[in-house]
């Protein structure tokens, strides 16, 4: 068995992008995809495990002893289990900031597509309505600015400060919503339920997590104004699905743009795909897959990897450490 280094990139094919070469000895090991009951047997030996959304947990971690790193090809890494990682002494790093042009720009073009009905109007003139209008123009599903609205972001991270400064170049009012049911509110903050009655475009930016599942469910969608939009371009499980299936065919939300869903890829069927509504936007999680975005990732990527085996360990979700 070699003395370099092993690193394993558990899912190469969701990183469809040229990677760095990495400027230390090494052996590197890739698979397209790795099926849950092959990730044990393919870090068995690795050094550096690289995942971007396959789930490593403790059974998996106990067949790895050499296992030094997991490098998420992601800036989400609810999908390692971190308490397993903290018992092993095994570090964690993940990316950071990576997207600020291509999600933000895609949060942007969701916005503008409901806002002004592009889906519809689409719809109306492959139907023909427009060739049988009686003047120039043909009047459909109503129309609104961004300019004037108010944005209410909640996440106030990289990503969601990026989508702050497109925002306001469109001339919207942005509000930082508070954390939900949070004891206090910080300085240039809105308390939450108060901020989401103020919406006319919801922009969700933050991660998943146990606190932050359903985070908009009934209770929340009805706290919004029934013109309202909401845009999701971080992880599917923020939102209760059937609760906003349910808003969007009774007329209570205006419209919703979704990069992401609870169950990814949807291969067991999703009730939002089942519909054809001019007000739900769907894309296939591609908000980050600009050329341009996903070539920022890979050097980060590298880049992280490198500086751990070099001892200079960078943007760690969790730090390298003795076994517990």
């Amino acid at each position: 068995m070699s003395d370099l280094p092993q690193i394993v990139f558990l899912d190469r094919d969701t990183l469809p992008v040229p990677l760095p070469e990495l400027p230390l000895p090494h052996v590197w090991r890739e698979y397209g995809q790795t099926g849950q009951a092959e990730v044990a047997q393919r870090l068995a030996g690795a050094t550096v495990a690289i995942s971007n959304k396959v789930r490593i947990d403790a059974a998996a971690l106990a067949e790895a002893p050499a296992l030094r790193l997991i490098a998420v090809a992601a800036t989400g890494y609810n999908n390692i289990d971190l308490d397993a990682c903290r018992a092993r002494g095994i570090a964690v790093c993940n990316i950071r900031d990576y997207a600020v042009s291509g999600v933000p720009e895609h949060a942007l073009m969701l916005m503008l597509a409901l806002k002004r009905q592009l889906l519809s109007y689409r719809q109306d003139v492959l139907a023909g309505q427009w060739q049988r209008a009686p003047g120039f123009c043909h009047f459909g599903a109503p129309m609104h600015d961004l300019a004037g609205s108010t944005l209410v972001l909640v996440g106030a991270g990289a990503l969601g400060q990026a989508t702050a400064r497109l925002a306001a170049a469109f001339g919207m009012h942005v509000v930082w919503a508070e954390r939900k049911h949070a004891p206090h509110v910080r300085p240039g903050f809105v308390e939450f339920y108060t901020a989401l009655a103020q919406a006319d475009v919801l922009s969700l930016h933050c991660p998943l997590t146990a606190e932050t599942r359903n985070l908009i469910g009934g209770y929340e969608l009805e706290a919004l104004k029934p013109d309202c939009v909401l845009v999701n371009t971080s992880r599917g499980g923020l939102i209760d699905e059937g609760a906003l299936l349910a808003a969007l065919q009774s007329g209570r939300l205006a419209g919703a743009g979704l990069d992401v869903l609870d169950e990814e890829p949807p291969v067991h069927g999703n009730p939002l795909l089942d519909v054809s509504l001019p007000n739900l936007i769907i894309t296939p999680h591609v908000a980050w897959a600009s050329q341009e975005t996903m070539a920022r990732l890979a050097r980060q990527l590298v880049g992280n990897i490198a500086a751990f085996l070099r001892g200079e360990p960078q943007n760690l979700v969790l730090a390298p450490g003795r076994a517990g």
